[in-house]
């Protein structure tokens, strides 16, 4: 499959943690193209780094050293509140644990990332109503997380993603609290993201078989890159 040129760059970045006394270097030299239109999965053993880079790639820390681009723009050393303006248009986040809102339903979870951006009423409506249609729970729209199932909840969590029509989907270990069925689900819509909507994934998994789904995995071990496949 051909890219165009790519919308993340991570350039020789490190990330080092200070814990007391004792430095921890979480990312040692890392450096990971990510195209346009194209569906990757990271993935390496506890500690090597994964979660880490996924902080990067989504704008949500900085590194020590190095440089990260987004769409040719270096964002590595911008303010808390710019990296803030820049997650909300650009990148959506699907998490492990769903990280929906118990007090709001189906609907008003997909909602709220678009008041953030300032859409009116009827444009967050319209909005999520037609991306609950996308992942099948239109007839759901009114439930609150803790009448939905594992597999709804993360299917909203993926409309939530959407919702501002970002251009990058970052996925962490979305699977991990789901049953091997469900799972499966999950990916066939992370897949259908991905060939019919376009969007460009990243995916953290454990799951070999899951990380099967994408164009290529990336392997890290220590912090950095040791194998592309």
């Amino acid at each position: 499959m051909k890219h165009a040129k790519h919308i993340i760059k991570l350039e020789n970045v490190w990330k080092t943690y200070e814990v007391g006394e004792v430095k921890v270097h979480a990312l040692t030299g890392l450096t990971l193209n990510v195209h346009k239109g194209e569906f990757i999965a990271v993935m390496g053993p506890s500690g090597s780094g994964k979660t880490t880079a996924m902080n990067m790639i989504g704008c949500l820390d900085v590194p020590s050293k190095g440089r990260i681009y987004l769409e040719g723009k270096d964002i590595s050393k911008l303010h808390e509140s710019d990296l803030a303006q820049i997650r909300g248009q650009k990148i959506g986040f699907i998490f492990q644990k769903f990280n929906l809102i118990p007090t709001l339903s189906a609907k008003g979870n997909i909602m709220l990332p678009m008041t953030f951006q300032g859409k009116n009423q009827k444009e967050k409506s319209q909005r999520a109503e037609y991306l609950l249609d996308l992942v099948g729970l239109k007839d759901r729209m009114d439930h609150l997380p803790t009448e939905l199932s594992g597999g709804q909840q993360q299917r909203v969590a993926i409309a939530r993603a959407l919702a501002n029509d970002p251009d990058v989907i970052l996925a962490d270990e979305p699977t991990g609290n789901l049953d091997t069925k469900t799972g499966t689900t999950v990916m066939d819509y992370l897949k259908k993201l991905h060939d019919v909507e376009k969007k460009t994934i990243v995916l953290v998994t454990h799951d070999p078989n899951i990380a099967k789904k994408a164009d290529r995995i990336e392997r890290l071990r220590d912090g950095r890159l040791i194998k592309t496949e």
